[in-house]
């Protein structure tokens, strides 16, 4: 894997996860209680052996490049590193800002060409999947293609959410459908379950091929398919403009994966990692995801019930309360007699010091006797005693004052909250 660079695109404005992303970037929102989501493609390009790798940076990304910086460091031997590409002025490129995936691959395609680069692997940075690309570059050489992408089968029922692609016996895709939204268009890029048997993968009734927005191009092509053409988005245009002319093969996978763009998405994913049962795991040791190390002090938990829930590191649980179903991130404080259900707490950046407390707000944490249900509390959030963090109108969309929203059902409380005590939605 020495001969592949791989890229990881550090995501547009992400409106679509708002508030979370009202001061910190996609890739840099917290997952799991300890982690971010950039540690998923990074651990993952790391675990497959590639240790070239470039973030590509635009919004609000300074908590990412904090965290990276802090996090991936490769010894000097090892000619590895992850490189931060933020979006700059130049002579050449102009002073724009990146206007899309392709349009930021291209302005940076001189530092992802170099001699001893061979291939080139275009990665997102909010998905979370587990994938060894060693795997994925075995199928890319044996087609002998110009370009390959991940696919993994869905329902007919998912597809309306997904780029969907047709693919012949070799498995080289001559048909692509973004978002097909009627049965009629569907039809146009439906494979017969029997193919997907046969390539070792059971299809259970999957009959469509979904792109994960995964790819790898050889470095000519890419470069080809960049300066040649003003695109300005991988998905959309790049490939759906590659199949007619050029060698493009799928690689199947069918693991767990999951594309985190909404505070829907967000929310399921988390709350599943916290079951018994949870489709992606972390414990392993042959692939592990990586994340900065803090040196934070053990949980301590007294008197609390705990049930089905991811308690990170660093955090106090005090008498009387029960957890269920939910993920506690880092340094959390939590009062007596609380109430959390169904719920993500981030937690705080630090620990606060009685005497560096306002004396007008509430201490970092969540104070005693509160009830949170149904809600993400996003970092250094002070919640007061009694408060009742709980959508009770059942509203599915909507703002409560300017620290507080509603999407998708789930009340979230953006960063650096204060909600003061008895406070109720």
């Amino acid at each position: 894997m020495k001969n592949v660079a791989a890229v990881v695109l550090g995501g547009g404005q992400g409106s679509r996860l708002m508030p979370l992303t009202k001061y910190r970037s996609k890739p840099a929102v917290p997952l799991a209680g300890k982690y971010r989501l950039i540690d998923i493609p990074l651990s993952n390009c790391i675990n497959s052996g590639m240790k070239r790798i470039y973030v590509l940076t635009q919004f609000l990304s300074v908590s990412l490049h904090s965290h990276i910086r802090g996090t991936y460091r490769f010894d000097n031997f090892s000619g590895g590193f992850v490189e931060i590409l933020a979006a700059q002025q130049t002579m050449v490129e102009g002073t724009d800002w990146y206007q899309g995936t392709a349009d930021a691959v291209r302005k940076n395609l001189r530092y992802l060409t170099q001699a001893n680069t061979d291939y080139v692997v275009i990665l997102s940075g909010d998905q979370l999947y587990r994938m060894d690309f060693r795997k994925m570059l075995k199928t890319h050489q044996e087609s002998g293609a110009e370009v390959t992408i991940a696919a993994k089968p869905v329902y007919d029922r998912e597809a309306s959410a997904l780029g969907i692609m047709q693919v012949d016996d070799t498995g080289r895709v001559y048909g692509f459908k973004e978002k097909p939204q009627t049965d009629e268009e569907l039809e146009t890029v439906r494979m017969d379950p029997a193919w997907i048997d046969a390539h070792g993968i059971v299809s259970d009734g999957r009959s469509c091929l979904a792109s994960m927005g995964i790819y790898l191009f050889n470095r000519k092509m890419l470069v080809d398919a960049l300066e040649n053409a003003d695109h300005t988005d991988f998905g959309k245009q790049v490939f759906p403009a590659l199949i007619d002319e050029h060698r493009v093969q799928v690689h199947l996978f069918d693991g767990y994966w999951e594309d985190i763009g909404t505070i829907g998405s967000y929310f399921d994913a988390n709350l599943q990692l916290a079951q018994e049962t949870a489709p992606f795991e972390f414990a392993t040791s042959t692939s592990p995801i990586y994340s900065r190390p803090r040196f934070l002090p053990p949980t301590r938990v007294d008197g609390a019930m705990i049930e089905r829930s991811l308690i990170a590191d660093g955090c106090i649980i005090e008498p009387g309360t029960r957890i269920e179903n939910s993920v506690i991130g880092l340094r959390c404080q939590i009062g007596r007699d609380v109430t959390i259900r169904n719920s993500i707490i981030m937690g705080a950046d630090y620990y606060e010091s009685t005497e560096n407390r306002p004396a007008s707000l509430p201490p970092i944490g969540i104070g005693a006797g509160s009830r949170i249900q149904g809600a993400i509390v996003d970092k250094n959030c002070r919640i007061g005693s009694g408060a009742q963090v709980v959508n009770h109108d059942q509203t599915d969309e909507g703002n409560i004052g300017e620290i507080c929203a509603i999407h998708e059902g789930i009340l979230v409380v953006e960063k650096n909250a204060s909600l003061p005590d008895g406070w109720r939605a």
